[in-house]
């Protein structure tokens, strides 16, 4: 596998990866999870997809199979800033607004969302090794940039999950069960630099699947992450 990075003013570099990406997305948010977010019969594409925002994919053998997308919390792109400031400040369906005590736009702070993997990666280390090639491109991006740490709303699974691929990841702020597809998500944030630099020759091997993120095929009628109720 290989990563890629890059903003909307880069993606015509990489050909359809961006498009790709979106329609990923589409796949695991909407057929499988059934979130009510912004689609066609082919991508999602939310309000967050704006030129403030950058994306880590991860491919293999040219497919994109994994990607995220990373944003400054001091982005600010018409009335929206970053997802979970604008879900503090009560602008978004289905997260609690007292997720965090307060989300601050802070230039060292950077956020990440849509964090997806293919069905098609199917055993942990496939798995674990795409994780962390889109959570290092993430970094890379945040990093010159001079963010020093990433923040994400995630399952609760999660922490733990980027321990073991040896990132240093804690939880902030409460957990909350999310009522239409049972799943309890919380805040998770890490430092820019990870703890293991040979994460990869030793303990990625040994994470399970079902320790990385994959999707749980269980309808949901409202989006977590999307849209807005303003």
């Amino acid at each position: 596998m290989e990563n890629i990075t890059f903003n909307l003013a880069q993606l015509h570099k990489y050909g359809s990866a961006f498009y790709d990406f979106l329609g990923l997305r589409k796949r695991f948010f909407v057929d499988q999870l059934g979130w009510q977010i912004p689609h066609d019969d082919d991508v999602e594409m939310d309000q967050y997809d704006n030129p403030t925002a950058y994306y880590s994919l991860a491919l293999r053998d040219g497919e994109v199979v994994g990607g995220a997308r990373v944003m400054a919390t001091t982005a600010k792109w018409g009335s929206h800033t970053y997802m979970l400031r604008d879900a503090v400040a009560g602008k978004l369906i289905g997260i609690p607004a007292d997720i965090l005590p307060k989300a601050d736009a802070t230039a060292n702070v950077w956020e990440v969302t849509r964090v997806v993997i293919s069905d098609e990666v199917t055993t942990g280390a496939e798995r674990s090794e795409c994780l962390s090639l889109m959570l290092d491109g993430a970094i890379g991006v945040a990093r010159k940039q001079g963010a020093t740490e990433l923040m994400s709303l995630s399952p609760l699974a999660m922490a733990r999950t980027l321990r073991k691929l040896g990132y240093d990841a804690v939880r902030i702020g409460d957990p909350y069960r999310n009522a239409e597809d049972g799943r309890r998500y919380a805040c998770v944030s890490m430092p820019t630099v990870p703890s293991a630099i040979n994460r990869r020759k030793s303990d990625t091997l040994n994470v399970i699947p079902s320790q990385v993120p994959r999707a749980t095929h269980v309808p949901q009628q409202l989006p977590v992450h999307a849209p807005s109720v303003i």
